[in-house]
C-alpha cells in the first residue's frame, strides 16, 4: 500500500492512541455468549430422537417396536438381528442410547436421492434382497443398500423404512423356543410392526436458525444493562440478566433487580 505524500520539513503529526473503552470487554463477552453456543453444538455426543427424514444424519439407532427394548444390529459377518438395549430412562426407548458399537449404523443421503444409506460399524452396507432377506456385507451402495424414509403420521417422530423394492421393513416374533425377534424387509404395509424410532447424535440434527431479531437481542453490553437497571451491575448480576433476554423472561428479572436496588438505598439510610 503506497504511504501518504510528506514534505521536507513538514512535521509529523503523532496519532492519538485510542483509550481502551472498560465496555468493550463487555461487548466481546457478550459476542462470545452468542457464538459459544453453536461451538458446543459441533462436539455434542448426547442421542436425540430424529423428528424429521431430513434430519437422520451420521451415527444413528434404529429402535425396533418390540415388546422388550431393542434395536437393528449387525455383527461382523454381516448378519442383521434384534440386540437388546441397555442404556434407556425407565424403559422410555425416546431415551435409548447405544451400548455396543454392533448397534450402530451411519446414515448418508445418497447423492440425488432422498433414499439413506446405512453402514454398520464393519463398513458394509445394510442391504435388503428381492426375498426380504437383510444382510450387511455388501460393500458398495446399489439400489439394494437403500431405505426411504416415510413418516408414520399417527405417530408422531417415528418412520417406517422402505425397500427400493417398495416393500418395508419389519419385526416378527417366532413361535418355535426361544423365542427371538426376526427382520425382515418383505412388509407390504405400513402397520405397527413396520414402525421405528431412530435416535441419533445431537450435533448432526439440525438446528433451527434464529432469526436476525433474536440474535440481536441477544447480544447486550454490561453499560446498556446498566442504563436500563439505573445503577452499577456485578458480574453475576449481567449474566443474569443476558440469561433471562435468551429464556424470555427479562423484563421480569430486571424489575426484580430494580426493586432490590431500591430496597437497598432505604436500608443503608
Amino acid at each position: 500500500m503506497p504511504k501518504a505524500l510528506h514534505f521536507k520539513g513538514e512535521k509529523k503529526v503523532k496519532k492519538r492512541r485510542k483509550v481502551a473503552d472498560p465496555y468493550d470487554a463487555d461487548d466481546a463477552q457478550s459476542k462470545q455468549l452468542t457464538t459459544s453456543a453453536p461451538a458446543e453444538a459441533e462436539h455434542d455426543d448426547s442421542w436425540v430422537t430424529a423428528d424429521a427424514p431430513s434430519h437422520v444424519s451420521g451415527p444413528v439407532v434404529i429402535v425396533l417396536p418390540t415388546d422388550t427394548p431393542s434395536c437393528l444390529a449387525c455383527d461382523a459377518s454381516g448378519k442383521v438381528f434384534a440386540s437388546a438395549l441397555e442404556n434407556i430412562v425407565e424403559g422410555d426407548v425416546a431415551t435409548a442410547e447405544p451400548h455396543d458399537v454392533r448397534q450402530v449404523f451411519v446414515a448418508n443421503r445418497v447423492a440425488g436421492t432422498e433414499q439413506l444409506s446405512l453402514k454398520g460399524h464393519h463398513g458394509r452396507y445394510l442391504s435388503c434382497n428381492k426375498h426380504g432377506i437383510l444382510s450387511a456385507t455388501s460393500t458398495a451402495i446399489s439400489p439394494e443398500e437403500t431405505f426411504l424414509l416415510i413418516p408414520v403420521p399417527s405417530n408422531p417422530s417415528t418412520f417406517s423404512l422402505q425397500t427400493a423394492r417398495d416393500n418395508f421393513l419389519s419385526i416378527a416374533s417366532t413361535s418355535s423356543p426361544p423365542s427371538t425377534t426376526q427382520i425382515r424387509g418383505d412388509a407390504e404395509s405400513i402397520t405397527f410392526n413396520t414402525t421405528f424410532r431412530i435416535r441419533m447424535q445431537a450435533r448432526f440434527k439440525p438446528r433451527p436458525k434464529a432469526s436476525k431479531e433474536e440474535k440481536s437481542s441477544q447480544k447486550i453490553s454490561k453499560r446498556e444493562l446498566e442504563d436500563q437497571i439505573g445503577r452499577r451491575l456485578d458480574d453475576k448480576e449481567v449474566k443474569r440478566l443476558r440469561r433471562a433476554r435468551v429464556d424470555g423472561n427479562f423484563h421480569e428479572t430486571a424489575l426484580d433487580l430494580k426493586v432490590k436496588s431500591s430496597h437497598d438505598k432505604y436500608a443503608s439510610m
